[in-house]
């Protein structure tokens, strides 16, 4: 066990069914105090379940989960939800709608009875100010906003003090302008409580702007996990690339010094041409915003598609064989629909995958 962790999973695995591969397969991780990690990944990848499984709501088959430097779960010990001392933010809040805010955020505190009435008060003023909701103790969850019951489902959790946060996709239910605004809210609202949490999304730019550190799941195992710089500009596998940035992915060969692909050859650093020297066959990814256009009457890609997104421009580009390329430029001038374009890439912020790989190419960018 590791003693500075307040979160700990060693080798965790759930099964539905024995003839169905695991929901929760081995995962292996640890987080500090303090720190917010974000599940992230598709629907059925198994981070609701994993999510359930540090809640308590599920028991695994295998492997051991310690909290604070206790053992909570394991196949010899299994301690139930109530007694685990983790809040938790449901993804539609499950707010009492009888209950006035106040209500619904001492009822988190119902079961410390040892605490007076004056304490479960000034803890529920504490919340309330923590969350930006003092003046609204009497009103019914009804008459607030999705973002102000947000807030109060979050508020009710932090209440017990509890010694780990849980949220369950927190801001799916919100409309997008919303959840833009509270995304920055709640990662504020959970370092000013000093909380350490997990949530989960299948949202890549919540869990980069929310998380200090994002696991990225797939089939039921953590493909990749770190801080949200390092699986953005360095995925280890295709599949996190895909999942995680907004990229272009090029089927290409080696050649001389480069990677010939069907819109021209990329020049490769010297670190990635050391880390992918085994392989001749690849794929190349190049981000959206790293794919530098130049116009050019003799090249045979076009600009397709142009769309104005205030700070920048997004190109939608056809290549000869007919697929689609997307680059991002916030140049002031725009190149107009039906330019033929040449493509280049600084050489350092390729990434190259093996095209059927057994293993992904690690590259240092």
């Amino acid at each position: 066990m590791i003693e500075s962790a307040i979160l700990q999973l060693d080798n965790l695995t759930k099964r539905y069914s024995p003839q169905l591969p695991a929901a929760v397969n081995h995962v292996s991780f640890h987080l500090n105090p303090g720190e917010i990690l974000g599940l992230l990944g598709p629907s059925g990848c198994g981070k609701t379940t994993l999510l359930r499984l540090i809640a308590g709501f599920e028991k695994a088959e295998e492997g051991r989960l310690w909290l604070n430097g206790q053992v909570i779960a394991s196949p010899r010990r299994w301690t139930s939800p109530e007694q685990r001392k983790i809040g938790m933010v449901f993804q539609d809040f499950a707010l009492f709608p009888h209950l006035t805010v106040a209500n619904n955020v001492t009822f988190g505190l119902q079961q410390h009875k040892h605490l007076s009435t004056q304490v479960k008060q000034q803890r529920q003023f504490e919340v309330l100010q923590l969350v930006g909701l003092v003046g609204m103790e009497n009103r019914y969850p009804h008459e607030l906003s999705g973002g102000q019951q947000q807030r109060v489902a979050l508020a009710r959790a932090l209440a017990p003090r509890p010694q780990l946060v849980l949220l369950d996709e927190p801001l799916s239910n919100l409309d997008v302008q919303v959840r833009l605004r509270l995304r920055q809210e709640l990662r504020d609202i959970l370092k000013a409580a000093s909380t350490t949490a997990v949530f989960v999304t299948h949202d890549q730019e919540e869990a980069l702007a929310i998380a200090d550190q994002v696991a990225v799941m797939r089939q039921g195992c953590i493909e990749q996990m770190g801080t949200p710089e390092e699986i953005y500009q360095h995925p280890q596998s295709q599949f996190v690339a895909e999942f995680v940035t907004q990229a272009n992915f090029l089927e290409a060969q080696r050649q001389n010094n480069g990677w010939q692909t069907e819109v021209g050859c990329f020049a490769a650093s010297e670190t990635l041409e050391i880390a992918s020297a085994e392989y001749s066959r690849a794929v190349v990814m190049i981000r959206q915003e790293d794919l530098i256009l130049q116009p050019d009457q003799t090249a045979s890609t076009i600009i397709r598609d142009r769309q104005f997104l205030g700070r920048e421009y997004r190109y939608c580009l056809k290549t000869p064989s007919g697929r689609e390329l997307h680059a991002r430029s916030i140049s002031s001038t725009a190149l107009p629909i039906g330019t033929s374009v040449s493509l280049s890439v600084v050489p350092h912020h390729l990434r190259i995958f093996p095209q059927n790989p057994v293993r992904s190419a690690q590259i240092a960018a």
